[in-house]
């Protein structure tokens, strides 16, 4: 009997095989998003992950030329200088976010949006949690330090009660 190939990890051993599953390349991110839309379009059986994408695919039409060709997403640049956003970054951050509200993580995250959503909407609430996210992320790698999950709940908070 084969013992699988495993990753150290002191507390959980990962077989290497499901690396990808938790480090997705951006390839690997744009063809997940490319197959989800595919597939809604074609009335396919989605997974739970696949039918919660093409639920936020869906609320952005402005991205779905992006999806038809697998290899030119694929191949396409999204860089700042281009000018153009890029719609796989921006379905990811709505996937995060869509996590992050499921487990309550980091804690308090479900009630700030809840607060938010009473406001503007489900759709514009993620908009505004996403900047908040993109805040904290910016602070964190321009300070070298870990990411502030409470300013970034508070964040949210604010944006409930402007």
């Amino acid at each position: 009997m084969r013992t699988p190939d495993l990753r150290y990890n002191a507390r959980f051993p990962v077989p290497a095989s499901a690396s990808t599953m938790f480090t997705p390349s951006s390839h690997d991110v744009r063809r997940f998003f490319c197959d989800a839309y595919r597939k809604q379009r074609n009335g396919e059986i989605l997974t739970p992950m696949d039918a919660i994408a093409a639920d936020w695919i869906v609320q952005h039409p402005e991205y779905h030329d992006q999806f038809e060709d697998v290899e030119a997403a694929i191949a396409r640049d999204y860089s700042v200088e281009g000018g153009q956003a890029n719609p796989f970054l921006h379905l990811s951050m709505h996937l995060s976010i869509a996590e992050q509200i499921s487990i309550d993580q980091p804690r308090g995250i479900r009630a700030a949006h809840d607060l938010l959503v009473a406001r503007r909407g489900e759709h514009d609430a993620h908009h505004e949690i996403m900047e908040c996210l993109g805040e904290m992320i910016w602070a964190s790698q321009r300070g070298g330090v870990p990411p502030d999950t409470d300013a970034y709940i508070e964040c949210v908070r604010r944006r409930a009660t402007a």
